[in-house]
């Protein structure tokens, strides 16, 4: 199919920052089409809010596609390997966490670009941020850009000089500034989950993703709406 108005691929998990560059993307008058993944997460919880998100937000279609990370395996939220709880911020800013997925965003990514081709779309954003949790390469600017070089080597679209162009507005803002952005454009944060290891559907308030959020709220002068365990 082929969009007739400006329209985009959203990488969408159901947390706070992609959520927030939805609401972005929605503000500057793009039709949303949202792609989530069901990748052998522990908080595959993750994909309700998200399905919620969508329906509130009135996204063209909301696609989730099954892929089995799992199998692979080597991260704390696909394997047996224990989340990281009550870290300080120093740890949290050191090193890449175990947390990490290995190579998550180039294959979430792929399947972007693929739809993004098909919607006839040039545009994909996605949450992805340097500043708060600058521990994982693929969410480095440098490495946003080699992926957009290298698509549009590799698809009809690029060379047909429709370029696919990553959209990534949140890549060089503080958590505070992220939520205070996401506030100012009625995002409902109720509905979004950021933990990686929740108990039930409680957040556990413990894990890194949990700490930031949390602090980000308050930094930002805002009651986080969500429930956590602990």
């Amino acid at each position: 199919m082929k969009v007739d108005k400006k329209g985009a691929v959203v990488l969408l998990s159901g947390g706070l920052d992609s959520t927030t560059v939805l609401a972005i993307a929605q503000n500057q008058n793009y039709r949303c089409w949202c792609l989530s993944f069901r990748y052998g997460q522990k908080q595959s919880v993750e994909l309700e809010h998200a399905e919620d998100i969508c329906h509130k937000m009135g996204v063209e279609r909301h696609l989730i596609i099954d892929i089995g990370l799992d199998a692979i395996g080597g991260s704390a939220l696909t394997d047996d390997i224990e989340v990281p709880k009550d870290r300080s911020d120093e740890a949290i800013g050191i090193g890449i966490p175990v947390t990490y997925v290995p190579a998550r965003n180039i294959i979430f990514l792929s399947y972007a670009v693929s739809w993004a081709e098909v919607l006839g779309v040039s545009d994909i954003f996605l949450g992805i941020n340097a500043v708060d949790y600058s521990g994982y390469p693929d969410c480095r600017p440098e490495f946003l850009r080699a992926y957009e070089k290298m698509a549009n080597l590799g698809t009809k679209a690029g060379v047909g000089h429709n370029n696919i162009s990553f959209q990534a507005p949140l890549i060089a803002m503080t958590k505070k500034e992220i939520i205070k952005t996401g506030v100012s454009l009625g995002v409902d944060y109720s509905l979004t989950h950021s933990c990686y290891d929740p108990v039930e559907h409680l957040a556990c308030g413990r894990c890194d993703a949990c700490r930031l959020r949390k602090q980000g709220f308050v930094e930002a002068g805002v009651k986080d709406p969500i429930g956590y365990a602990e």
